[in-house]
């Protein structure tokens, strides 16, 4: 037996029952986007009419929407297959990727990150002095809440010539630091990110981020894909510690060896973009051994489209991801089991750039036994499932589907 986790990162589906502390009641990523394709205020170059996902309306998407919010998104009606789905509401604190990734793989994070505050400056003083010290560095740029697209159109050429990183923050526990791969260096920004997580830790800073990016002030500026996130590794061990310890074949795809510090996630492979992560993902399958565990981040719904607000792109990437599914779904054997779910929400028609606290799908494919989902508290009851599948010793949180 072989097991799958596929995060869709921030496909929320609803505000969750705590979502007004974080001022998100209201917030429904998938609906919302479903609403604006109705109308036509989701149509692009690449996209245009109703939300058409028919693969994880199958799947039991809609069914999901049900269950969170009490209604079914428009385009998102119609007969499920055999699947089984449901949906979770997050039980840890904040709404960040860590909480949510670690709680998916069966530890919740009961204890408050720490956040920068909204002022500018916004990082301590004594924090920016060691760094730059202790990086070599002439200074920073930024230093307070940004949009990460926004801050290097802004500050791109400026740190080029002054050789100064742009360093800012959101309103998840994260310190992000940006620099040009080409006139500042991949290898050194990596290098000033080490230093930067070795100093926010007395913090209790979740996340350092490397945003590298490449381009010039004529042509514009944009994000590659060698962005890596510098995690405080999860304070108990996870499905992927306990899949280690029994000598069990792991592949982590995208960003999630990066969100669990490297810890258990044994042959990572990445690629730049949702198309490239399912190629690394199919591949991934191909090569897992039995007994084995995949999980796989798909970071495109949040960082291209969920911050930027931009929800035709979200919208076709919806439908990009859909359209893959059944390339996965056909090469699945028997006794497989996929779990397709999500982190957090990241409404596109919310205000801001920042997540939004929302209940997550629950999407069973390919269960040969009879679960029963419905509506769960806490995302660790995916984790103590997956365990059940494969027959581990579950995590010390969660309770199989």
């Amino acid at each position: 037996m072989r097991a799958l986790i596929l995060v869709m990162d921030s496909v929320g589906i609803g505000a969750a029952p705590d979502a007004a502390r974080y001022g998100d009641e209201g917030a429904d990523t998938v609906g919302h986007i479903a609403e604006a394709c109705i109308a036509g205020a989701a149509d692009n170059a690449s996209r245009e009419g109703p939300l058409r996902v028919p693969n994880l309306v199958a799947l039991g998407l809609g069914k999901a929407c049900l269950l969170a919010t009490g209604r079914t998104p428009a385009g998102l009606e119609g007969r499920t297959g055999t699947s089984q789905s449901g949906c979770a509401s997050e039980i840890s604190k904040g709404k960040d990727t860590p909480s949510g990734h670690w709680e998916i793989a069966g530890v919740p994070v009961p204890f408050d990150w720490g956040y920068f505050p909204k002022c500018i400056p916004c990082f301590p003083h004594d924090l920016v002095q060691r760094l730059c010290a202790e990086a070599g560095l002439p200074g920073i740029l930024g230093n307070r809440h940004a949009s990460g697209t926004q801050i290097i159109a802004e500050l791109g050429e400026r740190h080029m010539q002054s050789g100064e990183p742009i360093c800012y923050t959101s309103a998840d526990s994260v310190f992000q630091i940006a620099a040009h791969e080409d006139s500042f260096g991949l290898e050194r920004l990596y290098e000033v990110c080490l230093t930067a997580r070795r100093l926010v830790d007395p913090l209790n800073i979740g996340r350092v981020i490397a945003r590298p990016f490449v381009g010039d002030p004529s042509t514009g500026f944009r994000r590659t894909g060698h962005r890596r996130d510098f995690s405080v590794p999860p304070p108990e061990p996870t499905i992927l510690d306990i899949a280690e310890s029994d000598h069990r074949d792991i592949v982590s795809i995208g960003k999630i060896d990066d969100i669990f510090a490297h810890r258990g996630t044994g042959r990572n492979k990445r690629g730049d973009g949702n198309d490239a992560l399912f190629d690394a993902t199919l591949d991934g399958l191909d090569g897992l051994a039995e007994g084995g565990l995949l999980f796989a981040n798909f970071v495109d719904f949040d960082t291209t489209y969920g911050h930027r607000r931009d929800v035709a792109g979200y919208a076709a990437a919806l439908e990009g991801f859909d359209a893959r599914l059944p390339q996965l779904l056909d090469r699945l054997r028997s006794d497989d089991l996929l779990i397709i779910t999500a982190d957090h929400g990241c409404d596109p028609t919310w205000g801001g750039t920042d997540h939004t606290r929302e209940q997550v799908p629950v999407l069973l494919a390919n269960a040969k036994r009879a679960y029963r989902i419905g509506r769960r508290t806490g995302f660790a009851d995916i984790g103590a499932t997956v365990a059940r599948h494969l027959e581990l010793p579950g995590p010390l949180h969660g309770v199989s589907f």
